[in-house]
């Protein structure tokens, strides 16, 4: 208990251009703080939206850049201050580590939302000294924005739910989207789709999966357990479908149309946007108005959420479908990942990466 003598310097892997190759890179960490928790970083997932920062698609990155926001590791040292975790607690880290804590999102417990948010990396703190992310043998954390990873809950598996998994769960709650019996839609089959398949068909809905090609057919429906697969380049089944879903979750974080998607849709139903997009979306009105269908969006989740989500999924016994990897494979990974290649999240063993030595 209590703060440190000195900052500790560790190694993460760093972006330090555009290019977005990750390389060794020697840092400090502050001194832990009464409100803070040390953390010793276990494992991280890649998400697609560590891509778009590394490469600077957003044109807002800064470097050198230690990205990762899927993050669990063990508790080592908490501050004078903190109630809610101790040495030895397997605990997560997701997107934030700060808000102002006075605006109106803040005052709901809907932290994501203040304009004052602080991300897990490409941020600053309120000292303005830079954040850096899980891709690091240890992160510094306000108690406020670590959570309690579930016992019995793989550290691996449990990463991609502080993202992906909690990226689904908060709309599906937000929007009264959780009971039993809904039909719902899954656009896209990556990190986040194929967790918006399992939360979904875990509260008792009946899931399409859409997707631009047949490939992921036998994934959709045999492994991950989708009622039902269509190929939206295929104009006779689409039309078929029309007017069937109470939603659709479209995780795509590329430029594609939405008025396919939106003629999916039953009256008063929803398109909830995930993908971070860098060009303007376009759709033609009568296709929302004809049907009072909204087109909305959903950022991660609150640290309540997230806490709500993943004693959703060890109640369920839901776990994310990874590939291991060491961080020496990183930027092969993540070429990867641009392709699509990987089913469904890949996940960096930091701790046997062995950073520091």
């Amino acid at each position: 208990m209590g703060s440190v003598e000195a900052q500790r310097t560790i190694t993460g892997w760093a972006a330090t251009d555009p290019t977005g190759i990750l390389a060794p890179y020697t840092y400090t960490l502050r001194n832990t703080g009464p409100e803070d928790v040390y953390v010793k970083v276990i494992c991280c997932g890649i998400c697609h939206t560590d891509l778009h920062q590394i490469k600077n698609d957003l044109g807002m990155s800064n470097y050198p850049m230690v990205p990762g926001h899927e993050v669990v590791g063990e508790v080592v040292e908490v501050g004078s201050d903190v109630s809610k975790f101790r040495a030895g607690d397997i605990v997560g880290v997701g997107a934030i580590v700060g808000c102002c804590r006075n605006c109106h999102p803040c005052k709901r417990d809907i932290e994501q939302y203040c304009n004052k948010k602080i991300w897990s990396y490409n941020d600053v703190y309120t000292d303005g000294k830079p954040t850096q992310g899980g891709f690091a043998s240890s992160m510094v954390v306000d108690q406020k924005f670590v959570v309690n990873i579930p016992e019995g809950m793989d550290p691996e598996q449990a990463a991609p739910l502080l993202c992906a998994g909690v990226t689904v769960y908060s709309p599906l709650s937000h929007f009264g989207l959780k009971q039993s019996g809904l039909r719902g839609g899954i656009l896209g089959l990556g990190g986040v789709g194929h967790m918006g398949v399992k939360i979904a068909k875990a509260m008792g809905h009946h899931v399409t999966v859409i997707s631009s090609s047949d490939k992921k057919r036998e994934e959709a429906l045999d492994h991950l357990g989708a009622d039902e697969y269509l190929v939206s380049s295929d104009a006779t089944k689409m039309q078929e479908k029309a007017d069937t879903l109470d939603y659709i979750i479209d995780t795509v974080p590329v430029f594609h149309p939405l008025e396919p998607y939106l003629s999916l849709l039953k009256l008063d139903g929803k398109l909830i946007l995930m993908g971070v997009i860098n060009t303007p979306l376009q759709f033609l009105t009568p296709m929302v108005m004809l049907g009072r269908k909204t087109i909305t969006g959903s950022f991660v989740g609150s640290i309540t959420e997230i806490g709500e989500m993943l004693e959703f999924c060890k109640e369920k016994g839901l776990t994310s479908m990874i590939e291991v990897i060491k961080m020496d494979y990183v930027n092969k990974a993540i070429e990867r990942l641009e392709k699509n290649d990987v089913r469904y999240r890949f996940v960096v063993d930091v701790a046997g990466s062995k950073l520091d030595q």
